[in-house]
């Protein structure tokens, strides 16, 4: 069917009332298509008699499909006017030469070209009503069995039941979701979103409380029904847990919170909470005299996490005290060090210990004694294994070490199973780890999940050795974990404070040491590593952070800015936010160009070159080492380069150091710029240069003093402040910590009941 490009210029298409268009027509070419997400490209022949491509997520497409498609036409760079669809129906062809061309395109397994002639002379008009009705009569034409019958007919009825599910769900959540509601329950997911529509934000991914309740609404389920209490009250803990970091939060604050959020009355939520803890659905403890609840696998994990460690120090195998002082010399003689009292300390309380805590700043050595302990395991054959939470702390860790460090995901050899979209490690309490040291560096990254994953995997017997600086910001995800068991006072624990010689001449070390005392940083030093440009307001920060990044660096250090500068920002939002900044960063640094493709998605466009930052976990994405090797898993925080945006076929390639990742177009959400970072998606990282804009209009709760500690302390080589003195002296004083409720420290201790 020829393209009629004046039809396409000059459209007279259905809309509704929100402007979308409407399309119908036949599929006459399937372009590609995703089985695993539904994403597909297509050429539509529309009822007008034109030829457009439309892409979007549209599930078990096939050439001969009837559809009718909402959506909006989108250009290309490429391949020009495309029709982006947002829902799509289906309808079965009816007549006999459309039932034909639909069977023979192989939409249904089990049935090619000479099959479906052959079904098609026999039944005409009747024959989806065969398939779907009588499926043994099938086995009357020539060549298919009773078997193969029934094979052609599940076939059959699973595309109808997709069908049926995205015309059901087509007006509370889009394609993509109803992909993922269909994946998870099959042919039941339509009775069970009727039965309990709240099951679906529990759990399907990217579904939330709103859009589920919207949906309830619709079906008539009350304002006060018993599961929109139990499942509105276990998404506001939820919601704490992964925007605020609370593990649990206290009972009468949940259920006012709770009270407030579903529009009833807080007895109503005091008695459903009172049935989700009798149904253990909820955990409950009193922490000081307070009652607190937790969901029940929050619970579970901080609970695991207290019992374990403190296994894990009372079995650790004991050592005689003048074989520790052997050690300790012998190790002292053939290194060459002489060690500080503290680092001393350190030394000899991994010895003894079964978990010892090992904080303190910048240039204090915490590197040093790590060095020790694994040439003194090593010579036991202890077979220490370095771990960290992030792929470049687990790097930077491997260098300073001369050891292989590997991340927690891959020391626990994670990996998924067929069927389940859940996360899977395969070490864990039935297949424990070999070692017997487990060192892990920036411990104050790792979450309350992360820990009780990585603990279940550590033998009876084993040393756990945890390496932080405590006056950094907590982890991204649930927990305090390194500062509840600081706080525990339960296990052995050593703060190193002096800062070494070498680390005294870097103006870095002792600034980030002033700042962590309530100090102001020497900023009147101009032939050091650390810097202050002043500036009036956040416009010209904003300017300035663009030509320090693209011409005053590049001219001065040349590679190493290139490929090591790295902005890191206290917001989001505002002219000096990352939002903002990235934008203007990539128009400075990596502009428009006919060499460069470039897609965009919603408020941003990707474009080869660009840095960019993966926002969540995903545990399924396939990689490709350089070497040859593969594996899955990419987590929050991973920076990597657009290497190659293949418009025809959907997807970016994107380089993360040694791995190169193929993303389909549709999964770009997980994606966002990182020419500049958040604060807290820079923890565990470290930048030869950092750039760090500080403006007046900043929110005050983000202008911390742990804030700019820890901002300060990525920088490698040089850190440079730009803007406002005032807004800088402000952060410092402000001693303000992120409070957390967890209850870790206090099972540790012994003042928590359940």
């Amino acid at each position: 069917m020829p393209r009629d490009d004046r039809l396409m210029q000059d459209p007279m298409e259905e809309t509704d009332d929100n402007g979308m268009i409407r399309l119908s027509g036949s599929i006459e070419h399937v372009i590609y298509s995703n089985e695993e997400n539904g994403y597909a490209i297509c050429d539509l022949g529309t009822d007008r008699n034109e030829l457009v491509t439309i892409v979007g997520t549209l599930p078990d497409i096939a050439e001969g499909d009837t559809v009718s498609v909402v959506g909006k036409w989108v250009h290309n760079a490429r391949y020009g006017r495309q029709f982006r669809v947002e829902q799509c129906e289906k309808q079965l062809p009816a007549d006999r030469a459309s039932i034909l061309r639909y069977l023979s395109s192989g939409a249904v397994k089990g049935i090619g070209p000479k099959t479906a002639k052959r079904i098609v002379d026999l039944f005409g008009e009747e024959t989806f009503d065969v398939m779907e009705n009588h499926p043994d009569w099938l086995a009357e034409i020539q060549g298919i069995t009773p078997k193969r019958a029934r094979a052609i007919a599940e076939d059959f009825q699973k595309k109808a039941d997709i069908r049926s599910a995205m015309m059901f769900f087509r007006d509370y959540f889009g394609a993509a979701a109803t992909v993922r509601i269909y994946k998870r329950w099959g042919s039941a997911a339509i009775d069970l979103a009727k039965k309990n529509p709240y099951r679906l934000c529990e759990e399907i991914e990217g579904i939330g409380f709103e859009r589920a309740d919207r949906m309830a609404k619709s079906l008539g389920l009350g304002a006060d029904s018993p599961e929109r209490l139990a499942s509105g009250i276990c998404y506001l803990l939820g919601a704490n847990a992964q925007q605020n970091g609370h593990v649990c939060l206290p009972r009468e604050k949940a259920e006012e919170s709770a009270a407030k959020l579903l529009g009833v009355g807080v007895e109503r939520i005091h008695e459903a909470v009172s049935g989700l803890l009798l149904g253990k659905r909820l955990r409950g403890a009193v922490f000081g005299g307070v009652p607190y609840v937790y969901e029940a696998r929050a619970f579970a994990a901080e609970t695991y996490i207290a019992k374990k460690l403190t296994l894990l120090d009372r079995v650790c195998p004991t050592m005689e005290t003048s074989n520790i002082g052997a050690i300790l010399r012998r190790e002292e003689a053939e290194s060459g060090m002489e060690y500080a009292n503290l680092q001393r300390k350190a030394i000899v309380g991994a010895l003894e210990n079964g978990v010892v805590l090992l904080t303190g700043g910048p240039g204090t050595g915490k590197t040093t004694v790590v060095r020790a302990l694994l040439r003194i395991f090593q010579s036991m054959e202890a077979r220490p294994a370095l771990a960290a939470p992030t792929g470049r702390a687990a790097k930077r860790l491997s260098e300073a070490t001369s050891c292989e460090a590997k991340t927690i995901h891959r020391l626990l050899e994670y990996g998924g199973e067929d069927g389940d979209d859940r996360a899977r490690f395969h070490r864990n309490e039935n297949n424990l780890l070999e070692e017997g040291v487990i060192i892990v560096d920036e411990a104050s990254m790792v979450d309350n999940a992360l820990m009780c994953a990585l603990l279940k995997a550590v033998k009876p017997g084993a040393r756990v050795i945890l390496i932080g600086d405590s006056d950094q910001l907590p982890s991204v995800g649930a927990g305090n974990v390194l500062h509840d068991l600081i706080a525990s006072r339960r296990f052995f624990t050593v703060c190193l404070t002096e800062i070494f010689r070498q680390a005294q001449q870097s103006l870095i070390v002792t600034n980030a040491h002033a700042i962590n005392r309530g100090e102001m940083p020497r900023l009147d030093v101009k032939d050091n590593d650390f810097f202050f440009l002043p500036r009036p307001d956040e416009a010209s920060i904003a300017a300035t952070v663009a030509q320090l990044c693209s011409v005053r660096l590049p001219r001065t250090y040349g590679q190493m800015a290139v490929t090591g500068t790295q902005v890191i920002a206290p917001s989001r939002k505002g002219e000096v936010g990352t939002e903002h900044l990235n934008r203007v960063l990539q128009e400075a640094l990596n502009p428009p160009s006919p060499q460069k493709q470039e897609h965009p998605f919603r408020d941003l466009v990707f474009r080869e070159g660009d840095r960019v930052m993966q926002v969540r976990n995903n545990y399924e994405m396939e990689w490709d080492r350089d070497d040859g090797s593969s594996g899955t898993g990419i987590f929050n925080g991973d920076i990597g380069t657009v290497e190659q945006i293949r418009k025809r076929d959907s997807v970016m390639l994107i380089r993360f150091d040694d791995r190169t990742v193929r993303y389909e177009f549709n999964m770009l959400e997980e994606l966002e710029p990182a020419y500049a970072v958040t604060v807290h998606k820079s923890q565990g990282s470290e930048y030869p240069i950092v750039i760090m804009p500080i403006g007046d209009r900043v929110p005050p709760m983000l202008l911390s003093r742990n804030l700019l500690y820890t901002a300060v302390t990525r920088a490698q080589s040089i850190v440079i402040l730009v803007g406002s003195q005032a807004a800088l002296s402000r952060m410092v004083a402000n001693n303000r910590e992120t409070m957390r409720y967890t209850g870790l420290s206090y099972w540790l201790s012994g003042e928590g009941a359940p």
